[in-house]
């Protein structure tokens, strides 16, 4: 009898802790696991406002897979459909030609990626934070603004580089928002020329009230934080339009910002959308409460991509967050392990602690267990919780050691703006060297010949004609 082979569909937290907890199985011979990713890289994306802020320092907020998940087959890729009737996942790796992949098992746990709109300019003029690279990015952008509204003298290119828009009042909008404030204010003092009143940070929300996870009580007081340090608050507001950075909103108002970063949500990766499973009005892979999915033995989903029944608020299903796919991975793990024993799987049943977010350096705002903390023994808290869930204790102590060297000597403030485009001053370079083009006389291509030049004498005059005159 073969092993079977359980192939799980991304290697996010769903995907990392879920294949670390079968190990055990896999040890034994009993089952084979392959994990498919497109990076091979687990991200935790709670920590990317603070990476892109410089407080952690970016490797330390990602885990490679070939690294902790040693008895497992990971394979780098991109899942472009799944067969569930022949029980085959399409893979086309990162070079080569596109296979099939079959299992026995399957976990769907391939996350989310940003929701976007049909926004004018939303493609060429944005960016995102779902992933280490952006974050990165957003960093040395952020710092390469200040340089040019530092070096510019015109009045209208400082201006623009100095206003900094943010759409979507949740956690990743609010917590980089305030992050990367906090960042740049501080970066100011090496600036003589630019003053914090110069800056213009937008935040623009659909809805009339930010940070929704936190209860309204924290969340008004997270508005009044922010506008107390400057933040320009556009609630109730949408963005229609930010073709050629001009940022238009539906009430008529417009501004130009150098810097536009859209947070405005999350939808379930697009590629259960190619599939044969079951999804609901969400394209949500549709779950019962021990994350099987519906009508289909043999698979299961988890995180952002599944919809579960949250057994805490009957008729609802769990939200797409950290503490969700956190609490869900560990019980995902056993079910399918009570499963391969002959075992009964369990519901997945959490009690809610609480939400926690960072407002910058020193600064936060939480609901833990009903208990409500603001400034201080919320930043505390947001760091403690996220640094207990951080995977392996190697990361969680990196983490930590980021923060007390930040405490130590503050903010590093230089930009690695050509991180972008690294290969742009060889290219340059190699474009230089070209021997400029020549004309091999030997092989020229043969002329049309051309009747000789008449002989023209420079500085005597042409003989007159004899004229003779009829009689």
């Amino acid at each position: 009898m073969s092993t079977p082979r359980i192939l799980i569909v991304g290697g996010g937290y769903v995907g990392l802790y879920t294949a670390h907890r079968l190990q055990k199985l896999a040890r034994r011979g009993k089952v084979s696991i392959t994990v498919i990713d497109p990076h091979a890289r687990m991200t935790y994306q709670p920590f990317l406002p603070e990476a892109a802020a410089g407080s952690i320092e970016p490797r330390h907020v990602v885990v490679a897979l070939h690294k902790v998940l040693h008895r497992c087959e990971i394979l780098t890729g991109c899942v472009t459909h799944i067969d569930h009737a022949s029980r085959q996942v399409t893979l086309r790796p990162t070079s080569g030609p596109a296979r099939k992949v079959g299992y026995d098992v399957l976990v769907v746990a391939a996350g989310s990626i940003v929701r976007t709109l049909p926004v004018p300019g939303l493609a060429d003029h944005a960016i995102g934070l779902k992933s280490l690279p952006e974050a990165i990015y957003l960093r040395d952008h952020v710092l390469s603004q200040l340089d040019v509204a530092s070096t510019t003298e015109d009045e209208h290119v400082r201006r623009k580089a100095l206003t900094f828009a943010f759409v979507g009042g949740g956690y990743a909008g609010v917590e980089t928002i305030a992050e990367l404030e906090d960042m740049a204010r501080y970066a100011l003092r090496y600036y003589p020329r630019l003053k914090p009143e110069l800056m213009r940070w937008v935040l623009v929300e659909a809805n009339d009230h930010i940070l929704p996870e936190i209860g309204p009580e924290m969340g008004e007081y997270t508005r009044k934080q922010l506008e107390r340090r400057g933040f320009d608050l556009r609630l109730g507001r949408r963005v229609v339009s930010i073709a050629k950075g001009l940022v238009q909103l539906d009430d008529g108002d417009a501004f130009e910002a150098g810097t536009i970063v859209w947070t405005a949500g999350v939808r379930p990766n697009p590629v259960v959308e190619r599939s044969d499973l079951p999804l609901d009005e969400r394209k949500r892979v549709m779950c019962d409460e021990m994350m099987r999915v519906k009508d289909l033995p043999g698979v299961w989903a988890a995180g952002d991509i599944a919809n579960v029944p949250d057994l805490s608020t009957p008729g609802a299903s769990c939200s797409p967050s950290a503490q969700h796919a956190v609490r869900q991975s560990a019980r995902l793990a056993k079910n399918i392990a009570a499963v391969q024993r002959g075992k009964e799987p369990k519901a997945y049943k959490h009690s809610y602690a609480g939400s926690v977010a960072s407002l910058g350096l020193h600064k936060g705002a939480a609901k833990v267990y009903g208990v409500k903390l603001k400034g201080m023994p919320a930043w505390l808290m947001h760091r403690l919780y996220h640094v207990s869930r951080m995977p392996t204790t190697a990361r969680k102590l990196q983490v930590v050691i980021d923060w007390s060297v930040a405490l130590l000597f503050r903010r590093e403030v230089v930009s690695l703006g050509d991180m972008e485009n690294p290969r742009k001053q060889f290219r340059e370079a190699a474009r230089e060297e070209l021997p400029h083009p020549t004309i091999d006389v030997t092989e020229a291509p043969p002329t049309r010949k051309r009747a000789p030049a008449k002989k023209v004498t420079v500085g005597k005059k042409a003989p007159a004609k004899k004229v003779t005159a009829r009689r």
